[in-house]
């Protein structure tokens, strides 16, 4: 039974029109890619939208065409997104810090249409249009007068016919345009992952999923936005949809500011500052930049509230320097490109909330706890789910509405497990709280001696110390223990500092055998284009240089130097530690060569580094291990897209070992390897241990083995014995005689069946259940599979009882036998191998719905029409496919017929074809492009109802028909049929 609830498509378009209708006055602010501040509302963002889709629909864009969008947090950008979206285009964001060829490929392989595109980044789209022969237009969003003038593709791109200011496609098209109108899982946005681990993969949103994300980030517990907030999203459009927040802003009804191209922190301190910010987000990066501001400035956050972060692990110091300082409330999250983005949120529970705020930061710390909508757990190698206990590691999966199903063009295959669930790649824990911790990216994990270290819990301690901008962990090869952890340390400027130095900051901060055995100092550390370390860079770069662990761990500073270690005891201090927290377990028995006496080496002086030499840095710069910084640009973009990595650099380090008497090695020594083997351990625990022999096991299996001389010479024997069987007259016993007959009669009882079933019906003495269902579909198959018994055991009698009288009797049933057969898997060929389906489409992501009147001529005991049906039951092959992709595959024929005709010549075309075909008109009406018939077979008199819809198109008109049976199963491919000769029929008329 439905509900009897009013449905309504959640379509983005919604969001704006909400906006613009109950909140159009509220203000949108843009520092503009030109310079000055640029102030619109919702109301004129909707009209504008509305003007785009118009200037896209005259360019040839139709719904399921992608757009690209290369262009920094701005009002027109928000324009482009709703006037793409509206019209069921898929908005495409393209990040700018990737490599230009990492661009041209993504936007190749999404086949974008069409790119929009900032003043900033039109170097990058010159370089890489040769190689986009999807894209025809490039506009520039900027008005007349900033156009460049000198723009050229860097090479030959014949299919581009040039650059298009976008104030003059505004001005140029109208405000009315219709929005939506098509079903909610159409695809709205497409974001590609950064690709570390192979090519990038797109993820595509639906309008569903989007604006399910919307009403999860808008809850209390998530970010908990409303109409009296101003919200200041620093974290890119480009970057998942700017964690929902251009949807969910408009959607509260909120004032947005948008700070372009600039995101240092006296820019940002600026918008904060002028505009009364009360909520914003961001990487830890940014808030570096900003607190670094603040400090240097003395100035003061009055009137910020709350500031999310995400994008990579957040120190403490942020997290403190945000509430102690300025009063600000920090909320941890995370999530993924293929989470929508958000996954989980740090908000205090009202337990927690009243506990004091030092017995707080633990929880702080983490990522915390998954909102309505989303689904968490932990799962071992064997897919086994682990407890959430906070001690148990395991593989972080989710699920859940707003959650990749898989990727675009099927990229990475299969991606969900068999409860569903999605592999995010990230190695966590979950406390009794509900607080999940991620310790460490699969990938980046470092493996020693069978036991897992937290690279990222290294980093966050490390990036506390008062002299250091970034920190790195990166796993290097270990002769027995198969890893070690090294520490990668960028200071500030003008600092210097030693390597016992960091070693005695981690003591009692980490557990001792997850010391760093060395500790490096470089000029830079790589980052990502999405601001996240580049560890996979990292470690390639130490690869080419030749980099070995030294022989010995790096020692902190012996005992009788007690000012160096006082020293590094006041730093910590200072810095606000709260002291030893260790959320992973520690082996019962650390690595016992980690447990010997190392006499520590002293460690010689690090003499300050000279100054590096400025180096120019494009929109990507790529980062590496020991290379010179670079110079900020004069809009601070470029600085921006290097900086905005920075925030994913801590990392953790790993205690040096403690003295004990050396005993015999608990594990048989590895041999030495590249750099993170992360699912080859040495001495894996007993629970992660996958038995690959249990997979390979058959129980049901068993040896067939062929007997020697076989049926030929059984038969042959049974024939020569049977001989005397035979009647002194010659004549064959007559009970094998009448059983021959009998055989021919079972033969053709299919064929009576099926002959007779529709000799009833067509005539009106059976009715459609008995003559078709029963008769046709159940009991002439089963009639078929019985002949096959008896016509073989017929030609067995006729061997035994006289093969010159029974033979042509015995060979007669089975020619029938075979005969039925043939006609029953010719018919199922003919069908498209019989689809257990009775309901054809040529547009199912707005499905074409019928009328009243037409539903009334259906009766009640017709099957349901339903917008998005699929397939419970029916063949291993169907069975829970959604009926579109079963179409797709069965009936090639069920496409939309996009014709130069006018919408009119159309529908008289239409209505030509549907009366010829001896079709029964239901409704007739032109004025709404809608037709409705229904339809009989010849023999059963099985009904079928078909719905038509002609609508205008950018190339003239385009006709989409869904014909539908009455009853429930395989309708043998007749709708298929029918669809295909109507649009055949209308093609050539």
């Amino acid at each position: 039974m439905q509900g009897l609830m009013q449905h309504g498509a959640l379509t983005l378009d919604k969001i704006i029109d909400h906006a613009a209708k109950w909140n159009g006055g509220r203000e949108v602010v843009s520092r503009s890619v030109e310079g000055p501040i640029v102030r619109t509302t919702y109301g004129e963002i909707r009209d504008r939208a509305k003007r785009v889709s118009n200037a896209l629909l005259a360019m040839g864009i139709k719904p399921g065409d992608r757009v690209g969008t290369l262009a920094w947090n701005t009002g027109r950008h928000m324009e482009v997104w709703y006037g793409i979206m509206g019209i069921g285009a898929v908005c495409h964001t393209l990040n700018p810090r990737l490599f230009p060829e990492q661009i041209a490929w993504i936007a190749d392989h999404a086949g974008d249409r069409a790119i929009f595109t900032d003043l900033t980044f039109l170097p990058i789209i010159a370089g890489i249009l040769p190689r986009l022969p999807h894209v025809e237009h490039v506009i520039v969003l900027t008005d007349r007068a900033h156009m460049p003038a000198d723009f050229a593709p860097a090479g030959e791109a014949p299919h581009f016919k040039g650059l298009l200011a976008y104030e003059d496609l505004v001005e140029q098209n109208s405000a009315e345009c219709a929005w939506g109108g098509f079903d909610e899982g159409t695809a709205a946005g497409l974001c590609y992952t950064s690709g570390t681990t192979g090519d990038p993969k797109g993820v595509l949103y639906s309008h569903r999923s989007n604006f399910l994300h919307t009403l999860i980030t808008m809850q209390p517990d998530v970010m908990g936005l409303s109409q009296k907030d101003v919200i200041l999203p620093v974290v890119p459009m480009f970057h998942a949809n700017a964690w929902g927040v251009a949807f969910s802003a408009p959607g509260a009804g909120a004032k947005m500011v948008m700070p372009g191209a600039k995101m240092d922190g006296a820019s940002i301190f600026e918008l904060l500052d002028t505009e009364g910010v009360t909520f914003s987000a961001a990487v830890p990066t940014v808030w570096q930049m900003l607190l670094q501001h603040l400090e240097a400035s003395g100035a003061k956050l009055p009137v910020l509230k709350k500031v999310v972060i995400g994008g990579a692990a957040c120190p403490e110091s942020i997290i403190r320097a945000f509430q102690e300082k300025y009063d600000v409330e920090v909320v941890h999250a995370w999530g993924m490109t293929e989470t929508s983005p958000v996954g989980t949120l740090s908000v205090m529970t009202d337990e927690l909330s009243k506990l004091p705020y030092d017995q707080q930061m633990p929880y702080r710390l983490k990522q915390g706890r998954p909102p309505l909508g989303v689904e968490i757990c932990l799962k071992d190698d064997e897919g086994q789910r682990l407890p959430h206990d906070g001690q148990a590691f395991g593989n972080l999966k989710i699920r859940g509405p707003i959650i990749a199903a898989e990727y675009f063009r099927g990229a990475g295959g299969k991606i969900l497990d068999d409860e569903g669930f999605f592999d995010t790649g990230d190695v966590a824990t979950i406390d009794d709280h509900g607080f999940m911790q991620i310790t460490d990216r699969a990938k980046d994990v470092v493996k020693s001696g069978g036991e897992w270290i937290s690279t990222i819990e290294i980093e966050n301690i490390a990036v506390g110390h008062p002299k250091v901008a970034l920190a790195a962990v990166v796993g290097a090869a270990h002769p027995k223990w198969d890893e070690r952890p090294v520490l990668l340390i960028k200071l500030k400027d003008g600092e210097t500092a030693s390597k016992a130095e960091f070693i005695d900051y981690l003591q009692g901060k980490i557990a001792k055998w997850w010391m760093p055995d060395d500790v490096l100092f470089v000029d830079d550390i790589p980052l990502g284009a999405t601001g996240k370390i580049d560890k996979k860079l990292i470690r390639k770069r130490l690869a080419e240089q030749g980099y070995t662990l030294p022989e010995a761990p790096v020692q902190g500073t012996p005992p009788e130097a007690p000012p160096e270690a006082s020293k590094a005891q006041t730093l910590a201090a200072a810095d606000g530690s709260h002291g030893a927290v260790i959320y992973a377990p520690e082996p019962v028995e650390a690595p016992e060569d980690v447990q010997q006496v190392m006499a520590p080496e002293p460690e010689p002086q690090i003499q300050p580094e000279p100054e590096p030499v400025a180096t120019e840095v494009v929109h990507a710069p790529e980062p590496v291990v020991e290379v010179e910084k670079p110079v900020e640009d004069t809009s601070q973009a470029d600085a921006l897209i290097a900086a905005a990595a920075a925030v994913a650099a801590a990392t953790p380090v790993i205690a040096p070992p403690e003295p004990e008497p050396p005993k015999p090695a608990p594990r048989p020594e590895p041999v030495a390897e590249t750099p993170l083997r992360l699912h080859e351990p040495a001495a894996p625990k007993p629970t992660l241990i996958v038995d690959p022999s249990a997979e390979d096991d058959l129980p049901f299996a068993m040896p067939i083995t062929p007997r020697k001389g076989g049926k030929k010479a059984k038969a042959r024997s049974k024939a020569e014995s049977a001989e005397p069987a035979k009647t002194k007259s010659g004549k064959p016993p007559l009970w094998a005689s009448l059983y021959v007959d009998l055989a021919v009669l079972a033969a053709l009882a299919p064929a009576i069946l099926v002959a007779g079933g529709a000799l009833g019906v067509k005539l009106g003495f059976l009715d459609l259940p008995l003559g078709y269902t029963a008769m046709t579909l159940d009991w002439a198959p089963k009639a078929a599979f019985v002949s096959v018994a008896t016509s073989l055991l017929a030609l067995v009698i006729a061997l035994v009882g006289g093969f010159s009288k029974l033979g042509k009797g015995a060979l007669l049933a089975l020619a029938l036998t075979a005969a039925s057969f043939a006609a029953m898997f010719g018919a199922k060929a003919l069908s498209g191998q019989s689809p257990p389906i009775h309901d054809v489409a040529t547009d199912w992501k707005t499905p074409l719905a019928f009328s009243d009147v037409a539903l009334a001529a259906r009766g009640g005991s017709a099957q349901i029409v339903d917008d998005d049906p699929s397939l419970p039951v029916g063949s291993a092959a169907y069975a829970g496919r959604s009926i579109a992709d079963v179409n797709a595959e069965t009936c090639p024929a069920a496409r939309p017929l996009v014709s130069p005709r006018t919408p009119g010549d159309a529908y008289e075309a239409v209505k030509a074809a549907v009366m010829a075909a001896g079709l029964t008109l239901v409704t007739d009406d032109p004025a709404d492009g809608r037709l409705e018939a229904t339809g009989s077979s010849f023999w059963y008199g099985l009904t079928d109802d078909l719905v038509v819809r002609v609508r205008p198109d950018a190339q003239g008109s385009r006709v989409d028909m869904r014909s539908i049976g009455r009853d429930a199963g395989p309708d043998q491919g007749r709708n298929c049929a029918r669809i295909g000769d109507l649009i055949t029929a209308v093609r050539g008329a």
